[in-house]
């Protein structure tokens, strides 16, 4: 049997917090490489942005790592008295300026840029589809570097399948990899929830993972092997 140690993937492995690894490949590269500039940004502000499940909140948290960030929740946008110096991450504008308004985010913005801090902003939709009506707000986020996540690509989707089925001792041939990779959903959480379920099967069912249990776990058909 392959190993997954045997399976040809070009991929590169950073350490990210709690000593995951975040898997570098063309569809994260550019976003990654702009995380590596930090503090050299152009700008005190970096939007990253891209599809649920490309790792948006994965590289924030390498972010984080490196620049000892804080997480901008509402609470802490909306209070005032909190220090703005430092780095710090919002994760889904969109939904922050929904929760905080316009109003509290500019002045956090503008806040943490006069205490000479970093801002890096997440988020599904690029700067110019947030709905933002608020002239000064709108022409900060909009001056803000901007950068796009794809959605997984097969080398990283393949990567990341790898390694949870690693974390786990679990051990399978290249073939199972190849056949889930072009039918799963194409996004970190939903490999995660599948090497969940084919883990689960294979135990209950004292067997290893082979492409024959794979389909039952895609198809949802759990009763027989087919």
């Amino acid at each position: 049997m392959t190993t997954p140690e045997q399976l040809p993937l070009d991929f590169e492995m950073r350490s990210a917090m709690s000593e995951a690894d975040f898997l570098v490949t063309e569809a994260n590269r550019d976003a990654v490489d702009w995380i590596d500039r930090w503090p050299g940004w152009p700008g005190p502000a970096l939007c990253v942005h891209g599809p649920a499940g490309c790792g948006k909140s994965h590289l924030a948290a390498v972010f984080r790592e490196r620049s000892q960030a804080r997480i901008a929740d509402t609470d802490t946008i909306a209070t005032p008295s909190v220090d703005r110096g430092g780095a710090w991450v919002v994760d889904g504008v969109g939904s922050c300026i929904r929760d905080v308004g316009e109003e509290s985010l500019l002045h956090f913005y503008n806040a943490v840029v006069e205490a000479g801090g970093s801002l890096l902003l997440c988020d599904r939709e690029p700067p110019a589809r947030w709905e933002i009506a608020l002239p000064d707000l709108r022409s900060r986020l909009n001056a803000a570097s901007a950068v796009e996540i794809e959605a997984p690509d097969d080398a990283l989707l393949a990567a990341v399948l790898v390694k949870l089925l690693a974390d786990r001792q679990l051990r399978v041939g290249v073939a199972v990899v190849e056949y889930v990779l072009a039918r799963m959903e194409r996004s970190f959480a939903a490999a995660g929830e599948l090497v969940d379920k084919l883990d689960r099967l294979a135990l209950a069912e004292k067997r290893e993972i082979t492409v024959p249990l794979a389909r039952r776990v895609l198809s949802n058909d759990n009763t027989g092997e087919g």
